[in-house]
């Protein structure tokens, strides 16, 4: 049985962190408004997300180096705009900053979404779509 779940495209989605705690925080609330978990801690110092099998990892990076991520844009899926806006507010009251206020977006039909930065200035969103698709 494979450990990491991924989607079929992916394995899994790994973050850099400056520092885990401040991090896990931070995940803790924004990603339990999408039903996703914190399903403890791996190795040395990951910390691993996912609904039943790790899909998303947090953790200092292995070089040693602060974390980048400059254009990257890592995207949840939520089921509901309560979901999106739950999530926002999460993140927003644990540590994270606002790039982008749930609501509709006008680049595609029926999305309906909000952005963060996490404490790392690593960018996040999460979508749904209201019309079904």
């Amino acid at each position: 049985m494979a450990v990491i779940s991924g989607d079929g495209v992916f394995s899994h989605v790994f973050l850099g962190a400056v520092d885990t705690a401040v991090s896990a925080k931070f995940y803790d609330a924004a990603l339990a408004a999408l039903g996703i978990k914190n399903l403890g801690p791996f190795g040395h110092g990951w910390i691993l997300y996912g609904r039943e099998k790790p899909a998303f990892i947090i953790a200092r990076p292995g070089n040693g180096e602060a974390p980048s991520s400059n254009g990257v844009t890592i995207g949840f899926a939520a089921a509901t705009p309560a979901e999106v806006e739950a999530f926002h507010a999460a993140g927003l009251a644990n540590g994270g900053a606002d790039e982008g206020a749930p609501g509709p977006r006008s680049h595609l039909p029926g999305a309906y979404a909000a952005y963060l930065r996490d404490p790392a200035g690593n960018k996040i969103c999460t979508y749904t779509f209201t019309d079904g698709n």
